[in-house]
């Protein structure tokens, strides 16, 4: 579904990352972990050209990820993005967040954008919440309405930039539920993220990175109980 191949981005000077190779197959989970700065997020936004890259390549199901802006807009209708801060529109009511997308992107008519997103609301579990606004929910909320919005636009693969990290603890568990479930539903996910247990409990394939490296992959069992390399070994041992 996703085929990252010799993948090279800077910042100005800075190699922030140094020839990535990654794969995440049909109904897969990939999850990536490592320490901040060591170029997750700026992977993960490389894969659907949210930042450009110098050199490499991205394909989605098979086709490269092209250079025109809208033949990458279309791209980006079949490959869904959550983002650390929810990036919900503030005017617009929770239903009205979850509808433009398919209303505006893909021409869908509203009576048919509304039954949908009525009904990723009810798969969130905010069915109550349709008529409220941003403002009026708890991060949590507005991460499920993230979510919700997302799949609305019946992508094929969707990708997650640490979800939960700009909740408050108690939040946490919500959005990982909601991801737990899209997952045994056979979503294709790529998912940054500092939550360990999630990445051991759901993901397929775990891939350690360290300043914009790929260090080490494998099973979540095995990266997790016998990491091979020291580097793995020493971040886990800290977060752990």
């Amino acid at each position: 579904m996703i085929e990252i191949r010799g993948l090279h981005k800077y910042f100005g000077d800075n190699h922030v990352l140094r020839g990535v190779d990654m794969t995440v197959g049909q109904s897969e989970v990939v999850v990536v972990i490592g320490a901040s700065g060591s170029g997750k997020s700026t992977l993960l936004r490389c894969v659907n050209k949210l930042e450009r890259f110098r050199k490499g390549e991205v394909r989605i199901r098979g086709e490269v990820v092209p250079e025109d802006e809208r033949a990458i807009n279309r791209m980006r209708t079949h490959v869904g993005m959550v983002f650390q801060h929810f990036n919900l529109f503030p005017h617009m009511t929770v239903l009205g967040n979850v509808m433009e997308g398919p209303v505006q992107v893909k021409g869908v008519p509203r009576a048919q954008a509304r039954r949908t997103g009525l009904g990723y609301l009810e798969k969130v579990g905010l069915g109550d919440k349709v008529d409220a606004y941003p403002g009026m929910l708890s991060g949590g909320q507005k991460q499920r309405v993230a979510i919700a919005r997302a799949l609305a636009m019946e992508p094929d693969a969707m990708l997650f930039d640490e979800p939960t990290s700009a909740l408050d603890p108690e939040l946490v568990g919500e959005v990982l539920g909601v991801m737990r479930e899209l997952a045994a539903e056979g979503m294709t996910m790529m998912v940054v993220t500092h939550e360990m247990g999630f990445a051991r409990e759901v993901a397929d394939t775990v891939y350690f990175m360290d300043e914009g490296v790929v260090v080490e992959q494998g099973p979540p069992e095995r990266i997790f109980e016998t990491p091979e390399q020291p580097r793995t070994r020493e971040f886990l041992a800290q977060i752990l």
